[in-house]
């Protein structure tokens, strides 16, 4: 049976209990609103785990002054029945006010500034902040041995790592590769936002994304190809942060001898802020 507790001197009893039985804890972060991407995630973590924990808490520090945090959809009850049918051992949802006792304005923060100025880090300022904030936080609660990520997030993903390394974390980070609607669409809580026509149009980021990594491969030039691929967008209807090629271990752009590349774009479509990417190699 699932336990879901709110405070973190409850948790922290449960952990060392398991860790005095020797028991590997495996750790998935999520802001709740669960679909399939974030139960497979919670597969990954019972496969590398003997104990799983899954949080559910919508971060404020994460969300800047003009985005959706009051509108966040909220879900715990539909969550926490959707997380027992995958032997989740513990739910770990506490209020704002248990991880920011003394407000997020006043908060401890972690940064890492490497990675958090650019593209997602440039488009959303402070976000990266928020995210390795409470992300540090969580693993000093939960004390995992494993957490796992996904990789539609890619930049987060990589923050993370960073984060992990510099502050010599006892935790090992695992990824899981997107999962995608029928259609190629990024799975994302986010797209119960898109209107009927939106929705099908939201296809496009992932087509043109693909087209992209194609033209690449090919040997196009890359700057030419991302232009090809957002005047797309832009003729569409998007209003387009970004679409580029980077490095996939530093996202720096690639130079001449770098062959693990990834294409990410970030772009809005009526309300809706959407991103996605695609990993691959150069022959």
């Amino acid at each position: 049976m699932t336990k879901i507790l709110r405070t973190i001197d409850e948790v922290h009893q449960q952990v060392n209990l398991w860790k005095q039985a020797g028991e590997r804890i495996a750790f998935v972060p999520t802001m709740g609103n669960l679909h399939a991407g974030h139960l497979a995630l919670v597969e990954a973590a019972a496969k590398t785990g003997d104990r799983v924990v899954v949080s559910i808490f919508v971060n404020p520090m994460q969300f800047g002054e003009n985005e959706d945090l009051d509108q966040y959809p909220r879900t715990l009850e539909e969550d926490v029945g959707k997380l027992s049918r995958y032997n989740v051992d513990l739910v770990f949802a506490p209020m704002v006010s248990e991880i920011y006792p003394e407000s997020v304005d006043n908060a401890t923060t972690v940064e890492v500034p490497k990675l958090s100025g650019i593209l997602e880090g440039e488009c959303r300022p402070g976000f990266f902040k928020g995210v390795a904030t409470v992300v540090n936080k969580l693993f000093n609660i939960v004390q995992p041995d494993v957490a796992i990520f996904g990789e539609k997030d890619f930049q987060q993903l990589l923050v993370i790592k960073q984060m992990v390394s510099d502050l010599a974390m006892p935790v090992e980070i695992q990824s899981v590769a997107t999962r995608r609607e029928p259609d190629g669409l990024a799975m994302s809580s986010r797209n119960g936002y898109l209107n009927d026509e939106e929705r099908v149009l939201a296809t496009l980021i992932h087509a043109c994304l693909e087209k992209l990594v194609e033209a690449v491969l090919a040997g196009e030039n890359p700057a030419f190809a991302v232009g090809h691929a957002s005047h797309e967008l832009d003729e569409q209807g998007f209003l387009v942060d970004y679409v580029v090629v980077r490095r996939q271990h530093d996202l720096a752009v690639p130079e001449q001898d770098d062959r693990a590349l990834i294409v990410l774009a970030a772009a809005r479509l009526g309300s809706v802020r959407l991103i996605d990417n695609i990993p691959f190699t150069l022959s």
